[in-house]
């Protein structure tokens, strides 16, 4: 693949990973509460929540509470669903909102470490993720947030995957052309189909299939036939 001078990685499901699930959390903080609900019960609740949530407006602006609010209708929205009646909301969400990111909560996918290691100086690395400003905090914790030049979040541009206009902040900042750029990632719609909209070549990263070692083959040419 050549021409590359710029590498953008999804986070959530690329790059990081919640190895005890968003039910474990909310049931966590929940019984801190004093409330008891099922971790399994609130995963699905939280998936038919997620697909239910409006979609945020695209506003080409950072949005102006880093998207906290909308994080707030999609708990209530989980609460409502399994009839936690009992808790206090606001006390709930608060600790909740938190709880995701804090240390030892999110993980690593075990080969990210190795794979920026190897591209390290050959390309400018950045991330795109629809996610707020406490992706910065995780990633610090994980010990990675040196290892890239951007940081480009949804809430603080104003636009999320699949829009362009994530994209193209993301490569203005880095200075450079979207066929000079990669963009590396394991969701169809906001990752593949968003990027390619906005002209960058795209990783398909398929979990069930491998991982991001790929991306290095991808990316060096094979060796001239003798």
């Amino acid at each position: 693949m050549n021409g590359i001078r710029a590498i953008f990685f999804d986070a959530v499901g690329t790059l990081i990973r919640l190895p005890r699930g968003v039910g474990h959390h909310y049931s966590a903080v929940a019984r801190r509460h004093g409330c008891e609900l099922d971790a399994a019960v609130l995963d699905s609740a939280f998936r038919a929540a997620w697909k239910a949530m409006p979609a945020r407006a695209a506003t080409r602006i950072a949005r102006p509470d880093d998207d906290r609010g909308w994080w707030r209708a999609l708990v209530a929205s989980v609460l409502d669903r399994v009839g936690a009646a009992a808790l206090d909301r606001d006390a709930y969400f608060a600790e909740l909102y938190a709880e995701f990111a804090r240390p030892g909560v999110w993980e690593l996918f075990p080969e990210v470490c190795e794979v920026l290691d190897a591209l390290a100086g050959r390309y400018a690395l950045g991330i795109v993720s629809n996610f707020d400003g406490r992706l910065r905090a995780i990633l610090g914790g994980l010990g990675i947030a040196g290892r890239f030049e951007h940081v480009v979040l949804s809430s603080e541009v104003g636009a999320d995957k699949p829009d362009p206009w994530i994209f193209e902040r993301a490569l203005s900042l880095a200075g450079v052309r979207p066929e000079h750029a990669l963009h590396a990632g394991d969701d169809p719609r906001c990752d593949w189909a968003g990027a390619a909209a906005a002209g960058l070549r795209v990783f398909h990263l398929e979990r069930s299939r491998g991982d991001l070692r790929a991306i290095i083959a991808t990316l060096t040419p094979p060796p001239c036939a003798t």
